[in-house]
């Protein structure tokens, strides 16, 4: 049977450090991090994100200031607001929430973001960063999944990843980092052929396409390490990308959904406003 990768463990021993930290910047400096969020329209799902990062925001003692805007917000409103965030001294994180309306340009709005300040990593400077290998800040989710891999003493070392799915969010700098990491990387998506075949021959698969139980035991190769990344509400029951009693048949190690990446998420995101605020302040820990 594999191993479950315990997302919601890891994720409560990051959150315990950064309270830790935090506490004693405070001591130290007068002031904590702040993290905004900006969310414009009423999709329900971010609702439902945006109030996991405010506990855990609550958690580790970091300030959380949520803007909500109306679906009809313009380009031009939101251009303003986050440039008013920007010259802000006092606001030390920067979150846009996605998915935005269809009327605004994602990347647009992104870009406008102080790279400083982007505690997601999507800004131009930081996924250039990212994918020349150089320090800067990280995606979430990505990040989270490395330190689950590492966790469980998970080396992708010469081993061949498979990530199944290409989005700027998750796909592209999970691809990155395994890469980093000296895996040799497959990038799966919808035209690709024989996404059966890669995964089945791939040592880690990571999952990120939204499709409710799309990978189930014959794309996985015993042994291997399953990360799934979806989550869907099938039925009043949440579904990942993952078959999971399926995949588990052959995985070595696997992530359960809910509790396996999706605090993780969260739990970096923490660690990403703690990270931008101490840079800001110019303090090392």
């Amino acid at each position: 049977m594999a191993t479950i990768l315990d997302g919601k463990q890891l994720a409560k021993e990051i959150k315990d450090n950064v309270r830790m930290k935090v506490l004693e910047l405070e001591r130290t400096t007068n002031q904590r991090p702040h993290l905004v969020v900006v969310l414009v329209g009423d999709d329900a799902a971010s609702e439902t994100y945006v109030s996991g990062k405010e506990k855990a925001a609550e958690i580790t003692h970091i300030q959380s200031t949520v803007i909500r805007k109306g679906t009809d917000a313009s380009e031009a409103e939101l251009i303003e607001l986050l440039r008013k965030l920007n010259n802000d001294p006092l606001v030390h994180g920067i979150l846009l929430q996605l998915p935005l309306p269809k009327h605004l340009h994602q990347e647009r709005l992104i870009a406008e973001i102080d790279p400083r300040k982007d505690v997601d990593g999507f800004t131009p400077e930081n996924v250039a960063k990212l994918v020349k290998g150089q320090a800067g800040i990280l995606p979430c989710t990505p990040l989270g999944i490395m330190r689950l891999l590492k966790k469980y003493a998970i080396d992708p070392s010469g081993k061949n990843a498979c990530v199944i799915g290409r989005s700027q969010i998750v796909g592209k700098p999970m691809a990155s980092l395994l890469l980093e990491a000296n895996a040799t990387v497959t990038i799966c998506h919808s035209k690709t052929k024989n996404i059966q075949e890669i995964s089945r021959n791939s040592d880690i698969v990571v999952v990120a396409i939204g499709k409710p139980e799309y990978v189930d035991d014959t794309f996985v190769r015993p042994g291997a390490v399953v990360i799934d990344v979806g989550i869907s509400r099938v039925d009043g029951k949440l579904k990942g990308d993952v078959a999971f009693d399926l995949a588990a048949r052959n995985a070595g190690f696997i992530t359960p959904v809910p509790g396996g990446v999706g605090p993780m998420t969260i739990a970096c995101l923490m660690e990403n406003t703690l990270t931008c605020f101490m840079n800001q302040m110019g303090v090392s820990g």
